[in-house]
This record gives C-alpha cells, sequence and structure tokens, in this order.
C-alpha cells in the first residue's frame, strides 16, 4: 500500500507541473517515477506464511528516477522563458499517460484493501467458529 501511496504522490507531482517551464534548478520540470522492487514481509504471522506457502513478498519503493531526457521545446517566441530562438523548453509529462497510472496506482491500493478486509473477515470467522 505505501508502494502505491508514493507512486501516486509522483503521479500527482507529475501533473501539476506538466506546464513548468522554470524550476530552482534551473529548466523545465523533470518527471519523476517510482522503481519497485520485491521486499520480504516483515509481520507477526510470516513465520505462519513461509511455513504454508512457498514465500511471501511484498513491495517497495525502490527509487525514484528523474527523466533526463532532453525538455520537448515548444515555439513561443512571447513567454517569458523562451529562448533567443523563441523555443520554450517544456517537461515530457503526457498527462493522460499520467492520468491511466494514477487509475492504475488507486486500482492497486484499493486491492490492498480488499485484501486486508477479506483476511479481516477469515479471522473474525475463525474467532466465531472457535465461540
Amino acid at each position: 500500500m505505501a508502494a502505491q501511496r508514493a507512486r501516486a504522490e509522483l503521479l500527482v507531482e507529475n501533473l501539476a507541473n506538466s506546464e513548468t517551464t522554470r524550476t530552482p534548478e534551473g529548466g523545465p520540470y523533470r518527471r519523476k517515477d517510482a522503481v519497485f522492487e520485491s521486499t520480504a514481509v516483515d509481520s507477526p504471522f510470516s513465520s505462519v506464511f513461509d511455513a504454508q506457502l512457498q514465500s511471501v513478498g511484498g513491495v517497495a519503493v525502490a527509487d525514484v528516477v528523474t527523466d533526463a531526457s532532453a525538455p520537448e521545446l515548444r515555439y513561443q517566441p512571447n513567454h517569458p522563458d523562451a529562448n533567443p530562438d523563441g523555443y520554450v523548453a517544456y517537461p515530457h509529462v503526457n498527462p493522460a499517460e499520467d492520468m491511466v497510472d494514477l487509475m492504475g496506482a488507486a486500482r492497486g491500493y484499493e486491492a490492498n484493501v480488499a485484501a486486508i478486509g477479506a483476511v479481516k473477515d477469515m479471522i473474525l470467522r475463525s474467532i466465531d467458529l472457535l465461540h
């Protein structure tokens, strides 16, 4: 869940800065992407899971990669950030692609919430059966 939340935060930042032509670092905003890696699950039940299943793992954000490609140039000679030739450097952010990725991150988060709810229901039903 934390990895999907971090991914969603980066996608929202990309969308918010899709037209940012000037940053404190200089130049246009640089798109950021989350890189996931599998990690070991650390929970009180992990030994039970390992005994019953082959292995249980989770996902974490290993790194945040910043786009290093050349910015997109648009001819806008009246723009305050235009170069001497009249071109303005814009970030490589595709709002449609990022919205689709954001929906995927939201669906992944929702799937994790549903899985946690299902486990909670199974535990509660098991307790009810013991009484």
